[in-house]
């Protein structure tokens, strides 16, 4: 058991980080990538976006952000439509199928950890839901 900050520091980076790879394996569409996964996720939570947007959100340039959504539009994924009072911007949207991918990887996700949790003590799963709620506030500070 790590005894100081640095060292626990150190253990809770290392678990949170393999967690977060086992439940990323989890996905509808194996050939998806966590990029393409993570545009999916966001059109789905934040509704439709410009190229531009798209980029900013996920922290990457524009034309790298046009790859990506030219590769989900080729997979059925999304669809692109012209901005209504701008023509000259595209809209990226989310098409029915997309949608279920997002849906779909969720509840795999969701079902996995679930099964684990399941393997664990009423204990163990109380403090988890605690560390769960610490994790939260350190992620927004």
């Amino acid at each position: 058991m790590a005894s100081t900050i640095g060292e626990q520091s150190t253990e809770l980076r290392i678990a949170t980080f393999r967690l977060a790879r086992r439940l990323r394996a989890e996905k509808a569409d194996g050939e998806l990538s966590d990029a393409h996964f993570s545009v999916l996720a966001g059109l789905h939570k934040h509704g439709q976006e410009t190229l531009t947007a798209l980029a900013e959100r996920e922290g990457v340039t524009a034309p790298s952000m046009n790859r990506t959504v030219n590769c989900l539009q080729e997979w059925g994924y999304i669809e692109r439509i012209a901005d209504k009072s701008d023509k000259r911007k595209v809209i990226v949207t989310l098409t029915d199928s997309g949608h279920e991918t997002v849906m779909n990887t969720v509840k795999k996700r969701d079902r996995w950890l679930h099964q684990q949790l399941r393997t664990l003590s009423p204990e163990d799963r109380a403090t988890l839901a605690a560390a769960s709620e610490l994790m939260r506030s350190l992620a927004t500070q």
